[in-house]
């Protein structure tokens, strides 16, 4: 996935987890998911892996601060299987590169 539809992503998921969580309306995220999300995209920036980056949950790199990357969990668990609804082909195609990621760790 290229750096700008991932962070596309996790901008859409962290939303989600804000408006469900934290109960904000109108796109504007409280304080603490902004954080989070300035965060992923610093992150995402610097990966040394560039656009051949796996999921950051496949990654042999943990450049995540543990308590950020604690967060990020948080939101992914609860944004995720929400987001099946409102962005299927989102989460297909995470699926799907999951899948083929796996396939390849398991033939090396």
């Amino acid at each position: 996935m290229n750096k700008e539809k991932e962070i596309e992503t996790v901008t859409l998921m962290v939303r989600r987890y804000c408006r469900g969580v934290h109960g904000r309306r109108g796109g504007a995220l409280c304080p603490a998911c902004a954080a989070l999300l300035e965060y992923a995209r610093q992150r995402r920036d610097r990966c040394p892996h560039g656009d051949n980056k796996p999921f950051c949950s496949n990654c042999p790199i943990h450049c995540y601060k543990p308590e950020m990357r604690q967060q990020m969990r948080a939101v992914m668990r609860y944004a995720g299987p929400r987001m099946l609804l409102t962005h299927p082909i989102l989460v297909l195609r995470h699926m799907a590169e999951t899948m083929r990621r796996k396939r390849r760790n398991a033939r090396a």
